[in-house]
């Protein structure tokens, strides 16, 4: 979240961030009550504290005067006193969650080099590497191969489950976990520390990494007020939740495997078909924990080591910077690696990669030490991409790899992790 003082100094930079933004709106009006009417009753606070104490201190001078009844008058005051002081701590503990609630639903400020736009065709090119597929033939969609090499079982994973959910059987479930192995070891190579966190987690971890309490309708609730996680990104950046680091540490690089589930998982166009857009699915996650100073290197070195995941297996590829009115609700910066499928004619989204600055660490009360450049604590800057998306890389690796006998060629990095296995044939 924003710092409480910065939207008071920066109205005007608020308005200008929420107005660039997608469906993003802050009641200024009544940020400035509250803050206001918060300051007031500390004020009020202080006085009654100081006019308590000064007139307790007179008591003792007025018994040993004798002055019985007038050193009674004072108790009475300083009875009144102590009553009045507890009213206002309430009322300021209300004033101050009012205040807080409104200032965590700020969205982050976009950082001066994101450009503005209204929504993702706004979103500049940044660069491009390989060249849409071609065939000479007509290639067919992941969700045509995935049933007739007997990768994907669609119809089965409805039954098990529901609309938005697959199955994955042979080939398939091999390829899947390929990836998983694949990705991960090449993030560990690369100095990332791996991680296996749970996936169900808490309120506060969600709140953290800013999921609640704006996107509380997208995520699947389970008993205990628990949640299943929308992403491994909340469980490894709430790894540090108010802790101090040590600076010399940093950065932190760190990865985790996990499955990942969303309720609200869209329902336009060709993302209701096949594995784009599904209410569980797997990913690799990258996280960041970073000084100030270097975090948007972290985020060009974290966009790299996602692009390289990609070069490897052969995929092409562009990245595209998010605009204002694309980004997320915690970024200030965000990249986008989109990879080329054939079914839909163009690039679509295989990993985010976002600076988030200090707003996740406020939110999450992660510090970092560092006496030989400062005294006290300082908020670390947190980051986070997907490194990849599996199940849509699986969808790429189909449609790209494709052959004209309905075959799929292995990618040759992902081999050694699929049994030495070069084709998956269709089904017989």
């Amino acid at each position: 979240m924003l710092d409480i003082k910065f939207v008071r100094e920066n109205p005007d930079l608020v308005d200008k961030s929420c107005a660039s933004r997608q469906n993003a709106h802050w009641d200024r009006e009544r940020f400035f009550e509250l803050d206001e009417e918060r300051r007031s009753v500390i004020a009020e606070v202080e006085q009654l504290q100081a006019d308590r104490n000064s007139i307790s201190k007179q008591v003792g001078q007025l018994m040993r005067e004798g002055k019985k009844d007038e050193a009674e008058a004072a108790k009475a005051k300083v009875a009144a006193s102590k009553d009045r002081i507890a009213e206002l701590n309430d009322k300021r503990t209300k004033v101050e969650k009012d205040l807080f609630d409104l200032v965590a639903a700020i969205p982050n400020i976009p950082h001066e080099s994101v450009p503005y736009g209204v929504d993702d065709s706004d979103n500049p090119e940044v660069r491009r590497w390989g060249e849409p597929t071609q065939f000479d033939f007509e290639p067919k969609a992941h969700w045509d191969l995935g049933p007739s090499t007997g990768m994907i079982d669609f119809e089965r994973g409805i039954k098990l489950a529901g609309t938005r959910f697959y199955l994955l059987g042979g080939a398939g479930a091999l390829m899947e976990r390929a990836l998983i192995n694949f990705f991960i070891d090449t993030h560990v190579k690369a100095g990332f520390t791996e991680w296996w966190p749970p996936v169900i987690t808490n309120y506060d971890s969600l709140f953290g990494t800013g999921q609640l309490p704006k996107f509380d309708e997208d995520l699947y609730h389970v008993s205990g007020g628990m949640y299943l996680i929308p992403t491994a990104e909340v469980m490894l950046t709430n790894i540090h939740r108010d802790e101090i680091l040590d600076g010399d540490k940093l950065p932190l690089w760190y990865t985790a495997f996990t499955p990942c589930f969303r309720e609200e998982a869209g329902s336009a166009g060709r993302d209701t078909r096949g594995i784009i857009r599904v209410h569980e699915f797997d990913k690799v996650e990258m996280v960041k924990f970073a000084k100030p100073e270097d975090s948007m290197n972290q985020l060009e070195s974290m966009v790299a080591e996602a692009e390289r995941c990609l070069q490897l297996l052969g995929l092409p590829y562009h990245v595209v910077t998010l605009c204002t009115g694309d980004i997320g609700f915690s970024a200030t910066k965000c990249y986008d690696l989109e990879v080329w499928l054939p079914s839909y004619n163009n690039y679509k989204e295989i990993s985010s990669c976002s600076n988030c600055w200090d707003f996740q660490a406020r939110r999450a009360n992660i510090r970092y030490k560092d006496p030989a450049e400062f005294k006290g604590t300082r908020l670390v800057h947190t980051l986070n991409g997907s490194g990849l998306a599996v199940g849509r890389t699986m969808a790429a690796i189909m449609e790209n790899y494709q052959n004209a006998d309905g075959s799929i060629t292995v990618p040759e990095v992902l081999r050694p992790y699929m049994r030495d296995m070069e084709v998956i044939k269709p089904l017989a």
